[in-house]
Protein backbone atom coordinates (compact mmCIF):
# COMPACT_ATOMS: atom_id res chain seq x y z
CA UNK A 1 0.00 0.00 0.00
CA UNK A 2 1.91 3.00 -1.31
CA UNK A 3 2.02 5.52 -4.10
CA UNK A 4 4.14 4.24 -6.96
CA UNK A 5 5.20 7.72 -8.04
CA UNK A 6 6.47 8.53 -4.55
CA UNK A 7 8.21 5.18 -4.23
CA UNK A 8 9.90 5.74 -7.60
CA UNK A 9 11.06 9.18 -6.44
CA UNK A 10 12.58 7.68 -3.30
CA UNK A 11 14.56 5.28 -5.50
CA UNK A 12 15.35 7.90 -8.18
CA UNK A 13 13.61 5.78 -10.81
CA UNK A 14 12.85 7.44 -14.13
CA UNK A 15 9.25 8.63 -14.53
CA UNK A 16 7.48 11.44 -16.34
CA UNK A 17 5.04 12.50 -13.63
CA UNK A 18 6.26 13.59 -10.19
CA UNK A 19 4.36 12.80 -7.00
CA UNK A 20 2.86 15.85 -5.31
CA UNK A 21 2.40 16.79 -1.67
CA UNK A 22 2.55 20.07 0.25
CA UNK A 23 3.81 20.83 3.72
CA UNK A 24 0.70 21.67 5.83
CA UNK A 25 -1.59 20.34 3.10
CA UNK A 26 -4.14 19.52 5.80
CA UNK A 27 -4.79 22.94 7.25
CA UNK A 28 -6.57 26.26 7.41
CA UNK A 29 -6.69 26.98 3.66
CA UNK A 30 -8.97 23.95 3.22
CA UNK A 31 -12.72 24.18 3.90
CA UNK A 32 -12.76 20.55 5.07
CA UNK A 33 -10.35 21.43 7.87
CA UNK A 34 -12.16 24.65 8.78
CA UNK A 35 -15.46 22.80 9.21
CA UNK A 36 -13.81 20.35 11.59
CA UNK A 37 -12.11 23.19 13.41
CA UNK A 38 -15.50 24.78 14.05
CA UNK A 39 -16.40 21.71 16.13
CA UNK A 40 -13.09 20.75 17.71
CA UNK A 41 -9.98 22.41 19.10
CA UNK A 42 -6.66 22.03 17.32
CA UNK A 43 -5.43 19.78 20.14
CA UNK A 44 -8.50 17.56 19.81
CA UNK A 45 -7.97 17.23 16.06
CA UNK A 46 -4.35 16.20 16.58
CA UNK A 47 -4.67 13.99 19.63
CA UNK A 48 -7.90 12.15 18.79
CA UNK A 49 -6.71 9.53 16.27
CA UNK A 50 -10.01 9.26 14.38
CA UNK A 51 -10.13 13.02 13.94
CA UNK A 52 -6.46 13.27 12.99
CA UNK A 53 -7.06 10.64 10.31
CA UNK A 54 -10.08 12.52 8.98
CA UNK A 55 -8.09 15.75 8.76
CA UNK A 56 -5.27 13.98 6.90
CA UNK A 57 -7.75 12.30 4.55
CA UNK A 58 -9.54 15.52 3.60
CA UNK A 59 -6.93 16.94 1.19
CA UNK A 60 -6.31 13.51 -0.32
CA UNK A 61 -9.99 13.28 -1.22
CA UNK A 62 -10.34 16.90 -2.36
CA UNK A 63 -7.07 17.55 -4.22
CA UNK A 64 -5.78 14.03 -4.93
CA UNK A 65 -2.31 14.57 -3.45
CA UNK A 66 -0.12 11.50 -3.86
CA UNK A 67 1.02 11.46 -0.23
CA UNK A 68 -0.92 11.83 3.01
CA UNK A 69 0.77 13.32 6.06
CA UNK A 70 0.22 12.48 9.70
CA UNK A 71 -1.82 15.32 11.19
CA UNK A 72 -0.01 16.47 14.29
CA UNK A 73 2.32 19.24 15.47
CA UNK A 74 6.06 19.32 16.05
CA UNK A 75 5.63 21.00 19.44
CA UNK A 76 3.80 18.15 21.16
CA UNK A 77 7.21 16.58 21.71
CA UNK A 78 8.19 19.57 23.86
CA UNK A 79 4.89 19.27 25.70
CA UNK A 80 5.84 15.68 26.43
CA UNK A 81 9.10 16.88 27.96
CA UNK A 82 7.09 19.00 30.39
CA UNK A 83 6.57 22.39 28.75
CA UNK A 84 2.98 23.58 29.14
CA UNK A 85 1.58 24.22 25.66
CA UNK A 86 -1.64 25.82 24.42
CA UNK A 87 -2.83 26.86 20.97
CA UNK A 88 -4.63 30.23 20.90
CA UNK A 89 -4.76 29.97 17.91
CA UNK A 90 -1.00 29.63 17.46
CA UNK A 91 1.31 27.83 19.89
CA UNK A 92 1.96 29.47 23.27
CA UNK A 93 4.14 28.13 26.08
CA UNK A 94 3.45 29.26 29.64
CA UNK A 95 7.20 29.27 30.31
CA UNK A 96 10.45 28.32 28.64
CA UNK A 97 13.51 26.27 29.39
CA UNK A 98 16.40 28.14 31.00
CA UNK A 99 19.86 27.22 32.20
CA UNK A 100 18.47 27.04 35.73
CA UNK A 101 15.57 24.64 35.03
CA UNK A 102 17.15 22.65 32.19
CA UNK A 103 17.27 19.35 34.06
CA UNK A 104 13.51 19.43 34.72
CA UNK A 105 12.88 18.81 31.02
CA UNK A 106 14.91 15.72 30.25
CA UNK A 107 12.55 12.76 30.76
CA UNK A 108 12.69 11.23 27.27
CA UNK A 109 10.60 8.17 28.12
CA UNK A 110 7.80 10.36 29.46
CA UNK A 111 7.90 12.45 26.31
CA UNK A 112 7.56 9.43 24.04
CA UNK A 113 4.74 7.99 26.14
CA UNK A 114 2.98 11.31 25.58
CA UNK A 115 3.30 10.86 21.79
CA UNK A 116 1.55 7.49 21.51
CA UNK A 117 -1.58 9.11 20.09
CA UNK A 118 0.45 9.35 16.87
CA UNK A 119 0.69 5.57 16.67
CA UNK A 120 -3.06 5.12 16.42
CA UNK A 121 -3.47 8.19 14.20
CA UNK A 122 -1.04 6.75 11.65
CA UNK A 123 -2.72 3.34 11.74
CA UNK A 124 -6.20 4.78 11.19
CA UNK A 125 -4.99 7.20 8.52
CA UNK A 126 -3.41 4.31 6.62
CA UNK A 127 -6.72 2.43 6.75
CA UNK A 128 -8.68 5.50 5.63
CA UNK A 129 -6.68 6.67 2.62
CA UNK A 130 -6.69 4.76 -0.70
CA UNK A 131 -4.15 1.98 -1.14
CA UNK A 132 -2.44 3.88 -3.96
CA UNK A 133 -1.51 6.78 -1.67
CA UNK A 134 1.59 6.96 0.50
CA UNK A 135 1.65 8.01 4.16
CA UNK A 136 4.48 9.86 5.85
CA UNK A 137 5.14 11.20 9.32
CA UNK A 138 7.14 14.20 10.51
CA UNK A 139 9.05 15.69 13.41
CA UNK A 140 10.55 19.09 14.05
CA UNK A 141 14.23 19.64 13.38
CA UNK A 142 16.55 19.64 16.40
CA UNK A 143 17.44 23.33 16.07
CA UNK A 144 13.84 24.35 15.44
CA UNK A 145 12.56 22.48 18.50
CA UNK A 146 15.33 23.79 20.72
CA UNK A 147 14.60 27.36 19.66
CA UNK A 148 10.96 26.93 20.64
CA UNK A 149 11.94 25.35 23.97
CA UNK A 150 14.12 28.31 24.93
CA UNK A 151 11.65 30.90 23.66
CA UNK A 152 14.07 32.05 20.98
CA UNK A 153 11.19 32.60 18.55
CA UNK A 154 9.63 35.11 20.94
CA UNK A 155 11.38 37.01 23.72
CA UNK A 156 14.67 35.33 24.50
CA UNK A 157 17.99 35.86 22.75
CA UNK A 158 19.55 32.78 21.17
CA UNK A 159 22.30 31.15 23.23
CA UNK A 160 23.81 28.91 20.56
CA UNK A 161 26.04 26.96 22.93
CA UNK A 162 23.17 26.20 25.33
CA UNK A 163 20.86 25.22 22.47
CA UNK A 164 23.41 22.81 21.04
CA UNK A 165 24.05 21.26 24.46
CA UNK A 166 20.31 20.75 25.02
CA UNK A 167 19.97 19.22 21.57
CA UNK A 168 22.77 16.77 22.28
CA UNK A 169 21.44 15.73 25.68
CA UNK A 170 17.68 15.71 25.15
CA UNK A 171 16.29 16.85 21.80
CA UNK A 172 18.30 14.51 19.59
CA UNK A 173 17.47 11.29 21.50
CA UNK A 174 13.79 12.19 21.87
CA UNK A 175 13.47 13.00 18.15
CA UNK A 176 15.02 9.64 17.28
CA UNK A 177 12.54 7.82 19.49
CA UNK A 178 9.65 9.74 17.95
CA UNK A 179 10.86 8.85 14.45
CA UNK A 180 11.00 5.20 15.44
CA UNK A 181 7.48 5.39 16.88
CA UNK A 182 6.11 6.77 13.61
CA UNK A 183 7.97 4.27 11.43
CA UNK A 184 6.80 1.38 13.60
CA UNK A 185 3.22 2.66 13.27
CA UNK A 186 3.37 2.51 9.48
CA UNK A 187 4.83 5.76 8.14
CA UNK A 188 6.81 5.07 4.96
CA UNK A 189 9.28 7.81 5.79
CA UNK A 190 9.44 10.58 8.38
CA UNK A 191 10.20 14.15 7.38
CA UNK A 192 12.29 16.46 9.55
CA UNK A 193 11.04 20.03 9.24
CA UNK A 194 13.84 22.36 10.35
CA UNK A 195 12.23 25.65 9.37
CA UNK A 196 14.22 27.82 11.81
CA UNK A 197 17.69 26.65 10.83
CA UNK A 198 18.47 29.94 9.07
CA UNK A 199 19.37 31.37 12.49
CA UNK A 200 22.29 28.95 12.95
CA UNK A 201 25.58 30.25 11.61
CA UNK A 202 27.63 28.20 9.15
CA UNK A 203 30.49 27.54 11.57
CA UNK A 204 28.29 25.96 14.24
CA UNK A 205 26.29 24.19 11.55
CA UNK A 206 29.39 22.51 10.14
CA UNK A 207 31.26 21.94 13.42
CA UNK A 208 28.39 20.75 15.62
CA UNK A 209 24.94 20.56 14.10
CA UNK A 210 25.93 18.42 11.15
CA UNK A 211 26.83 15.65 13.62
CA UNK A 212 23.23 15.62 14.89
CA UNK A 213 21.88 15.24 11.36
CA UNK A 214 24.42 12.53 10.66
CA UNK A 215 23.33 10.64 13.79
CA UNK A 216 19.69 10.70 12.66
CA UNK A 217 20.43 9.73 9.06
CA UNK A 218 22.68 6.83 10.06
CA UNK A 219 20.12 5.62 12.61
CA UNK A 220 17.38 5.46 9.95
CA UNK A 221 19.07 5.12 6.55
CA UNK A 222 16.76 6.05 3.65
CA UNK A 223 13.80 6.36 6.05
CA UNK A 224 14.05 10.05 7.00
CA UNK A 225 13.75 13.10 4.76
CA UNK A 226 15.17 16.51 5.65
CA UNK A 227 13.87 20.00 4.98
CA UNK A 228 15.37 23.27 6.15
CA UNK A 229 14.58 26.85 5.26
CA UNK A 230 16.93 29.73 4.68
CA UNK A 231 20.23 27.83 4.59
CA UNK A 232 22.65 28.53 1.80
CA UNK A 233 23.46 26.03 -0.91
CA UNK A 234 26.98 25.45 0.40
CA UNK A 235 25.78 24.37 3.85
CA UNK A 236 23.04 22.17 2.42
CA UNK A 237 25.44 20.48 0.02
CA UNK A 238 27.46 19.18 2.95
CA UNK A 239 24.45 17.08 3.98
CA UNK A 240 24.05 15.36 0.63
CA UNK A 241 26.37 12.46 1.43
CA UNK A 242 24.27 11.50 4.45
CA UNK A 243 21.86 8.56 3.94
CA UNK A 244 18.65 10.58 4.10
CA UNK A 245 15.65 9.43 2.05
CA UNK A 246 15.75 12.81 0.35
CA UNK A 247 15.70 16.56 0.82
CA UNK A 248 13.14 19.33 0.57
CA UNK A 249 14.29 22.77 -0.58
CA UNK A 250 12.85 26.25 -0.18
CA UNK A 251 12.27 28.48 -3.19
CA UNK A 252 15.65 30.24 -2.81
CA UNK A 253 17.50 27.08 -3.89
CA UNK A 254 17.91 26.29 -7.58
CA UNK A 255 16.65 22.76 -8.12
CA UNK A 256 18.61 22.58 -11.37
CA UNK A 257 21.77 22.77 -9.26
CA UNK A 258 20.59 20.27 -6.67
CA UNK A 259 19.69 17.67 -9.31
CA UNK A 260 23.33 17.78 -10.37
CA UNK A 261 24.71 17.67 -6.83
CA UNK A 262 22.31 15.28 -5.08
CA UNK A 263 22.78 11.79 -6.48
CA UNK A 264 20.45 9.79 -4.22
CA UNK A 265 17.02 10.22 -2.66
CA UNK A 266 14.13 12.48 -3.57
CA UNK A 267 14.43 16.19 -4.33
CA UNK A 268 11.34 18.09 -3.24
CA UNK A 269 10.20 21.56 -4.11
CA UNK A 270 10.00 24.26 -4.56
CA UNK A 271 7.35 26.52 -6.03
CA UNK A 272 7.24 29.77 -4.08
CA UNK A 273 4.36 29.41 -1.61
CA UNK A 274 3.68 33.16 -1.90
CA UNK A 275 2.86 32.81 -5.60
CA UNK A 276 0.04 30.33 -5.06
CA UNK A 277 -1.58 32.95 -2.79
CA UNK A 278 -1.99 35.43 -5.63
CA UNK A 279 -4.96 36.04 -7.90
CA UNK A 280 -5.45 33.20 -10.34
CA UNK A 281 -4.02 34.99 -13.39
CA UNK A 282 -0.82 36.09 -11.63
CA UNK A 283 -0.43 32.69 -10.02
CA UNK A 284 -0.79 30.90 -13.35
CA UNK A 285 1.90 33.08 -14.90
CA UNK A 286 4.31 32.10 -12.13
CA UNK A 287 3.27 28.47 -12.47
CA UNK A 288 3.98 28.57 -16.20
CA UNK A 289 7.49 29.88 -15.50
CA UNK A 290 8.05 27.19 -12.89
CA UNK A 291 6.93 24.45 -15.27
CA UNK A 292 9.25 25.74 -17.99
CA UNK A 293 12.13 25.87 -15.53
CA UNK A 294 11.53 22.28 -14.44
CA UNK A 295 11.22 21.14 -18.05
CA UNK A 296 14.61 22.69 -18.80
CA UNK A 297 16.30 20.35 -16.31
CA UNK A 298 17.70 17.38 -18.21
CA UNK A 299 17.28 14.78 -15.47
CA UNK A 300 14.54 15.21 -12.84
CA UNK A 301 14.51 11.65 -11.54
CA UNK A 302 13.60 11.80 -7.87
CA UNK A 303 11.55 14.98 -8.12
CA UNK A 304 8.71 15.35 -5.62
CA UNK A 305 6.70 18.40 -6.62
CA UNK A 306 5.72 20.77 -3.85
CA UNK A 307 6.10 24.24 -2.39
CA UNK A 308 9.11 26.00 -0.92
CA UNK A 309 7.49 25.92 2.54
CA UNK A 310 4.08 25.27 4.11
CA UNK A 311 0.95 26.27 2.26
CA UNK A 312 -0.45 29.56 3.58
CA UNK A 313 -3.84 29.67 5.29
CA UNK A 314 -5.11 32.23 2.75
CA UNK A 315 -4.31 30.12 -0.31
CA UNK A 316 -7.35 29.79 -2.62
CA UNK A 317 -8.43 26.17 -3.00
CA UNK A 318 -8.95 26.85 -6.71
CA UNK A 319 -5.23 27.57 -7.09
CA UNK A 320 -4.31 24.26 -5.47
CA UNK A 321 -6.50 22.41 -7.96
CA UNK A 322 -4.95 24.37 -10.84
CA UNK A 323 -1.42 23.64 -9.61
CA UNK A 324 -1.93 19.89 -9.32
CA UNK A 325 -3.87 19.59 -12.58
CA UNK A 326 -1.26 21.55 -14.56
CA UNK A 327 1.73 19.68 -13.13
CA UNK A 328 0.16 16.34 -14.04
CA UNK A 329 -0.87 17.59 -17.49
CA UNK A 330 2.53 19.07 -18.36
CA UNK A 331 4.53 16.15 -16.97
CA UNK A 332 2.71 13.15 -18.40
Amino acid sequence: MANILFQNALRRKSQKTPPIWFMRQAGRYHSHYRKLKDKYSFEQLCKTPDLAAEVAFGPIKEFDYDVAILFSDILFLLEGLGLELKFDPGPKFSSYITLENLNQFSDIDRAIEHMHFQTEAIRITREKIPENKSLIGFVGGPWTLSKYAFGNNNINKIDTKLNLEFISKTILPVIKKNIQLQLDAGAEIVMIFDSSLHDLDSINFKDSYLNFLKDIALSFPQKVGYYSRGKNEEDLSICLNLPFAGFGYDYSIKLSTMFKKQKTGFIQGNFNEQFILQDTQSFQEHLKDYIQEMKSIEDTNGWVCGLGHGINKDTPEKNVHIFIENIRKEFS
